[in-house]
């Protein structure tokens, strides 16, 4: 199957946050609304696949968690994911498109101007 390349807009921003104490006055990260990226096919969990059909067979029954699920969060930022959904009519199909570590973050023609009244 050929893959084509299509225009994408960000409709969701998945931007977890914790509480955090340091400086405030980091690089602020600025990212378009849209972006040219491939059109690729969702990648489905596999119901079948052998770690799956394991893992399910060892959750089964009485016993809670079986495999270890990690504790140490040491981190003070998330991970921000843009939610890219194609601008054609056609396919509209949705990908996650993940963005580095950053404190502040900002959709380009979304910038804070003094004195401008905000207009809904």
């Amino acid at each position: 199957m050929r893959r084509e390349k299509h225009q994408r807009q960000i409709t969701h921003i998945y931007k977890f946050t914790t509480h955090f104490r340091g400086n405030l006055l980091a690089a602020m990260v600025n990212v378009a609304k849209t972006h040219w990226t491939f059109c690729k096919k969702c990648g489905k969990d596999f119901l079948y696949a052998e770690g799956k059909r394991r893992y399910d067979r060892k959750q089964s029954g009485y016993g809670g968690q079986t495999k270890p699920t990690f504790q140490k969060k040491a981190k003070t930022t998330k991970k921000i994911m843009l939610r890219l959904e194609c601008v054609e009519p056609s396919y509209r199909s949705k990908r996650m498109l993940a963005v580095k570590r950053c404190k502040h973050f900002e959709l380009e023609g979304d910038k804070k101007r003094t004195g401008q009244v905000i207009q809904f």
